[in-house]
């Protein structure tokens, strides 16, 4: 039993990926795991959030906890294979090359950003603020959100820092302010999906096993038409209604500089560690030469930049190991199954995918999560239907990132209701929920790609 299992897991040829689709019949018991895992954290979420009423509820639960209970009911699984294999089962899913190299990327991507801090984000959101007429606020602050979730990598660290000045364009210059919020969400949600050291990209890039550099042309083909579109509406919309002068705090635009270095390397496909050490350096030499911050606290910051990725170094860790069993149980095969009967072709198999890694997102509300448990299963259509590892690892950063701008227990919306509430502004989710244009446009333009642009190719036989 143990033999075939690990065969399961890691057979890497044609012939068997398709010895597992006709001949191995799946057990969809394996799949209790996740099970457990959305029934605790999705069933949990909604009682803190909605019924117990506790602010951002959701990220109140120790989602590494959560994913400890499904690995050891993982672990209680399938008593034909000893405790001692199902550890060296864990052992080789969790010691794969790409989980490593994902962990080490999340580590000095952590660095980076606690080099850089929030300054810099917010120089790059008041510079584009003074070079542009008033009455085309609105627009810039989408633009500007599309910058700095790029340069930072994180949506959640621009719709932080990006929301306040939204929030007082809107009282001040008299523009709507669930406009103003959702432009911001959209644009953040622009560059979780696009940005070389956004965790999603990391974990949708090494998952598949493809260069950060080709992911991210097939992904600004679909993602710009989006954001073009949505700065047509936003301009449809503002320009109608009346504005009045902003004042535009003091700012230091050499701040810029290291993001600018880390999105013109990742572009020209230097190798990851080495574009994130460069903007290391540079940040931690502009920020001491300019007397942004002294050395102890540069060196303070880089050890919380790193310890802030814990979480999420966790949690593809244990995803690996719990994954690793589920395989091995025959949970994928099941599951796989399901899937090629609803989902064939290179449309359909692309399709099936976004679907999948959006309910996962739906159950988790954590993008990043959704992209590492759907990695395996996406993987294996991939080479099934024969899709190119830098396709998958764009449909999965990009429905994940859809549906997560979209998702009013989100941490994304959860931050900008928050820092709403921080200035005294009463705004709720379903009032922002209609100005999310971004995520909308982009779910249709994935749609075109994926039926007018991709071309049926021949399944893998």
């Amino acid at each position: 039993m143990y033999k075939g299992g690990k065969a399961a897991v890691f057979c890497g040829g044609r012939d068997c990926r398709n010895n597992r689709m006709e001949k191995k019949k799946g057990n969809y018991a394996a799949l209790l795991p996740i099970l457990i895992f959305v029934i605790l954290y999705l069933g949990t979420g909604i009682i803190f959030e909605y019924v117990l009423h506790i602010p951002m509820g959701f990220y109140n639960i120790p989602i590494v906890v959560v994913f400890l209970v499904a690995l050891f009911v993982a672990c209680l699984q399938n008593r034909a294979v000893s405790f001692e294999d199902k550890l060296t089962l864990m052992g080789q899913g969790v010691g794969d090359k790409n989980i490593i190299i994902m962990i080490l990327i999340f580590l000095e991507a952590g660095i980076f950003v606690g080099v850089v801090g929030r300054g810099s984000a917010q120089s790059v959101a008041y510079f584009m603020l003074s070079i542009i007429p008033q009455q085309f606020a609105v627009a810039v602050l989408f633009i500007v959100a599309c910058l700095v979730s790029v340069s930072m990598g994180t949506s959640v660290g621009t719709i932080t820092l990006i929301t306040p000045i939204g929030i007082a364009l809107a009282s001040t210059a008299g523009f709507s302010m669930p406009l103003c919020i959702g432009s911001i969400m959209g644009g953040a949600m622009f560059g979780d999906n696009l940005s070389f050291i956004s965790d999603t990209t990391i974990a949708a890039c090494k998952g598949q096993g493809c260069e950060m550099k080709d992911k991210f042309r097939e992904n600004f083909g679909i993602a710009l038409p989006a954001a073009i579109l949505t700065v047509v509406l936003i301009l449809a919309i503002s320009l109608r209604s009346p504005a009045s002068d902003f004042e535009i705090p003091e700012y230091h635009l050499i701040q810029i500089v290291p993001y600018l270095l880390v999105l013109i390397g990742g572009i020209a496909g230097i190798n990851v560690f080495i574009v994130l050490l460069i903007g290391i350096i540079s940040g931690s030499v502009i920020m001491l030469a300019t007397g942004a911050i002294g050395a102890t606290d540069l060196l303070i910051n880089m050890g919380a930049g790193a310890s802030g990725m814990f979480e999420t170094s966790m949690v593809a860790i244990l995803v690996s190991a719990i994954c690793a069993l589920v395989r091995a149980y025959g949970g994928f095969e099941a599951l796989l199954g399901s899937l090629y009967s609803i989902f064939k072709g290179t449309k359909g198999g692309l399709l099936g995918m976004g679907i999948l890694v959006v309910l996962l997102d739906i159950a988790t509300a954590n993008n990043t999560v959704a992209i590492v448990m759907a990695n395996p299963i996406a993987k294996d259509m991939a080479e099934t239907y024969n899709i190119t590892p830098s396709k998958t690892a764009s449909i999965l950063d990009t429905f994940s990132c859809i549906s997560q701008g979209i998702l009013p227990y989100g941490a994304q919306m959860l931050v900008a209701l928050a820092a709403g509430a921080e200035l005294g502004i009463e705004v709720s989710a379903f009032q922002i929920i209609p100005m999310l244009f971004y995520p909308y446009l982009l779910l249709a333009s994935s749609l075109v790609f994926i039926f007018f642009v991709t071309k049926d190719r021949k399944a893998a036989v």
